[in-house]
């Protein structure tokens, strides 16, 4: 590799915590990979592998790592368990350290966990132990600011200084400018149906290190841990050449890194951006398509040709739909939110309107009924208010986007409703507010119950 991206990493296992304890160099090694992919987009990165496993790369890695916690891989393992090993963190990284600069690192089998999804269905998570978290998050602090220099604009999913709400503003501004033909794709288990050659394919146009390809091969080819299909059971484990789990710390940059190849197509001449004149919005698996003309039909025939057969994925016909988005017709969802025209109140204008979406109403409704379940009667009352408080402000921060007033009524209303059921069922006596005063001020002044509105939402989020 060029000599601007070479720093020396220090070596040895005596100088391992000696360099822990110098300002780490991280971020600028990262600027130059990334100055250097920007400047040369054909240049394949030889040079990688030492370093990933560079001590000041590894620490990185690791407070990526422990500020994420998550569960336990296979092993067991927790953050707190490395933090209070024999030698802590530095031996942990210095075992870690000589194993991949000896090339003996092996990865673990992923733990298979299961999250529930809004449709009643699982959502298959895979979880690495800590050592390999760690090993993939060193990986990804190289590897980023290289693919990151070749990601197009109309992807916002896991990069860097790119949100959610950066995607809907664009969604929404494209409706105010026309593109009012809008094709709302749905992929269909996309991290689990992922080609491993095309994906590796796709990694090599840039990374030439066989080492580095190597060690994602490794982490792809893991094998995945069933939890036990029946009390007492035994986990069994099984192996794919496809998809790459999601709760891998590498993940979300090789996903992002598969479907950059259906984000360049799109963009090209003869690609729906020209034929259709169509503006590509895509958050990691979650896209939209906004164009001002149909032409034809081609813009959904392109899309699923492309997905379904240059790329292995599958589109899921259910969830897939080409919309005419314009006054008194329909609507369409995207990362939670509802896209509409609706006409203002002096109905001289129509105008877009942005909010919550059912679906994520329904879901907080849900987590709010689960936090007050009367199988939680046990736990004392501030206690409840303070996880039910945790989830509001974080619902709030994330849907303040567009007119979300309503949302926030209804949901803070229900909140209320809830609270006050459980303090009535847990009471063996009818439970009252104090004399003189009402539900709502008891609930929200004396016992601290958040009240949600747009304003203090987007004062939390500034935070």
């Amino acid at each position: 590799m060029s000599e601007t991206t070479t720093t020396e990493s220090p070596g040895g296992a005596g100088s391992f915590k000696d360099a822990l304890s110098r300002p780490s160099k991280v971020s600028e090694l990262r600027q130059k990979l990334g100055h250097k992919a920007k400047t040369e987009p054909r240049f394949r990165f030889y040079a990688l592998y030492d370093r990933i496993y560079r001590p000041d790369v590894l620490q990185a890695a690791f407070k990526k790592v422990a500020a994420n916690d998550g569960g336990p891989g296979v092993d067991g393992v927790r953050i707190e368990h490395v933090e209070r090993s024999k030698g802590g963190v530095a031996a942990f990284l210095e075992d870690l350290h000589e194993a991949l600069k000896a090339k003996t690192y092996r990865p673990e089998a992923v733990r298979r966990s299961f999250i529930a999804k809004p449709d009643g269905r699982m959502r298959p998570l895979g979880i690495p132990t800590i050592r390999d978290r760690v090993a993939q998050a060193a990986a990804l602090l190289i590897l980023e600011p290289i693919f990151e220099a070749d990601f197009k604009d109309c992807s916002f999913g896991f990069r860097p200084k790119r949100s959610a709400h950066d995607a809907l503003r664009v969604v929404e501004e494209a409706l105010k400018v026309g593109h009012t033909i809008v094709l709302d794709a749905d992929l269909e288990s996309y991290f689990d149906t992922i080609p491993h050659e095309k994906l590796m394919k796709c990694v090599e146009r840039r990374i030439a290190d066989r080492s580095v390809l190597g060690l994602i091969r490794m982490w792809l080819a893991a094998p995945i841990e069933e939890p036990p299909d029946r009390p007492g059971g035994k986990p069994t484990r099984k192996r794919s050449s496809c998809g790459t789990p999601q709760g891998g710390v590498i993940s979300p940059l090789l996903a992002n890194l598969y479907l950059h190849w259906f984000d360049q197509p799109f963009e090209a001449p003869n690609g729906p951006a020209d034929f259709a004149k169509a503006k590509l919005v895509r958050y990691a698996d979650d896209f939209v398509a906004l164009a001002t003309t149909d032409a034809g039909g081609r813009l959904m025939q392109w899309t699923q040709n492309w997905l379904e057969n240059r790329m292995g994925l599958r589109l899921n016909a259910a969830k897939t739909h080409l919309r005419c988005i314009r006054p008194d017709r329909e609507s369409f969802s995207f990362l939670g939110f509802t896209f509409s025209w609706r006409r203002s109140r002096e109905r001289r204008r129509w105008y877009v309107h942005v909010g919550p979406s059912q679906k994520a109403l329904k879901r907080a409704r849900l987590r709010i009924r689960a936090i007050t379940a009367p199988k939680r009667g046990c736990l004392p009352i501030l206690d409840i208010i303070e996880e039910l408080n945790r989830y509001l402000r974080g619902w709030a921060v994330y849907f303040r986007y567009g007119l979300a007033g309503r949302a926030f009524d209804s949901i803070s209303e229900y909140a209320q409703g809830r609270l006050r059921h459980h303090l009535m069922r847990k009471s063996q006596r009818p439970y009252r507010p104090p004399s003189g005063m009402t539900w709502y001020s008891h609930l929200h002044k004396d016992l601290g119950l958040l009240r949600l509105t747009v304003a203090n939402s987007r004062s939390t989020a500034m935070r």
